[in-house]
């Protein structure tokens, strides 16, 4: 392959990125053989606020770079404050070292997210609030044990409800009467899978013991 030719490849790769992942994705193609890297095409290019033959990066500083290899997913910030994840992929051959970039901003996704802290952010749950002079024993431990995990418990594989358990043992919730059917209710599994999670359970912690000892030996 030419040089040429791989200029045409890149650059009807660089327009299909940044057609499929929209506007806020800027691609690139540089000429590393040149010491200034310069822009040979670019598309979303007002994501850094540069064109064909600028010798910037990115970041807007004169380029000087090595790249003798692929550098992937690097936070790179814009002149103008946009946050975008930066990636450039190096394509060697005979006469030629090209250079493709990727820069997505995902500064609108910044906003999103403190949006999204704001809408989930509560002071205390539901049943310490209503019910505070209750004993809620097992009830309130085993939604602690599930917050802790971070997931629904319907979207819960058997590592996501064998860490509940262990949580919930470490806790001593399995001191609380009718303890083990209440977690294998709410759980969706045996009162024998939640007998065999805790045998599962006491054999780590027995294997954490011997390695400890091992390492104090």
């Amino acid at each position: 392959m030419t040089k040429q030719e791989a200029i045409d490849m890149l650059d009807r790769i660089a327009k299909g990125i940044a057609e499929m992942f929209g506007t806020n994705c800027e691609t690139v193609v540089n000429d590393l053989d040149d010491a200034t890297h310069p822009i040979l095409a670019i598309y979303n290019g007002h994501v850094s606020g540069r064109e064909v033959g600028s010798t910037l990066d990115v970041t807007g500083v004169e380029q000087d770079l090595c790249l003798d290899s692929d550098v992937l997913n690097l936070l790179a910030v814009t002149p103008n404050g946009q946050q975008t994840k930066s990636s450039t992929f190096s394509i060697k051959g005979e006469g030629y070292h090209l250079g493709l970039g990727i820069n997505y901003d995902f500064t609108p996704l910044t906003y999103v997210n403190r949006v999204l802290l704001d809408l989930m952010h509560t002071e205390v749950d539901f049943r310490s609030a209503l019910y505070r002079n209750r004993d809620t024993g097992i009830g309130e431990l085993f939604d602690t044990a599930i917050l802790r995990v971070g997931k629904p418990i319907r979207e819960m594989n058997k590592g996501d409800r064998l860490r509940v358990v262990e949580l919930l043992k470490n806790m001593d919730a399995f001191s609380y009467r009718r303890a083990v059917p209440f977690v294998a209710t709410h759980l969706g599994v045996s009162r024998y899978t939640v007998y065999k999670y805790l045998d599962e359970v006491a054999a780590k912690e027995r294997r954490e013991q011997k390695e400890r000892e091992k390492e104090e030996a």
